[in-house]
């Protein structure tokens, strides 16, 4: 994300992130949200992370954590590329429905539908943010005892 803004601030000479010029940036700062947010294909870090922690991490990881990257993603939607961001989407959804089939432990169940639930998310982002805002919301009344 830091490289992204950088990389703007250099193509404009301005250190706004939500006004990215630069085609690169604004490729750069989709793959880091994906990353943070753990969205196909740059998801392997969830599932192997959130089985090494405790219930209560595990839920701050899949809640709380997600805020501040879905934030800026919403921000700057229409900046980035709408097929990245569907793509993403499509295959974080495919990827959590049959990742979780296979799978024995809770916590890497809870890793592979939060990233199907993101999946859907990234979808929903591209036709609406407020009812992207609205999907966020639920999910983490759901999820959160």
């Amino acid at each position: 994300i830091l490289f992204a803004s950088i990389m703007n601030a250099q193509t404009t000479g301005q250190w706004n992130i939500l006004h990215l010029e630069n085609p690169l940036a604004q490729t750069l700062l989709t793959v880091a949200l994906a990353m943070k947010l753990g969205l196909a294909p740059t998801h392997f870090w969830l599932p192997e992370v959130l089985q090494g922690t405790s219930f209560k991490t595990t839920l701050i990881i899949i809640t709380w954590q997600k805020l501040a990257p879905t934030t800026l993603m919403l921000l700057t939607w229409n900046q980035t590329s709408m097929l990245t961001i569907t793509t993403m989407g499509a295959l974080s959804v495919l990827i959590g429905g049959l990742g979780g089939l296979n799978q024995t432990q809770l916590r890497k169940i809870i890793a592979f539908s939060s990233i199907a639930h993101l999946g859907w998310m990234a979808t929903i982002i591209t036709k609406s943010n407020k009812l992207a805002l609205l999907n966020l919301t639920m999910y983490i009344l759901i999820s959160t005892p």
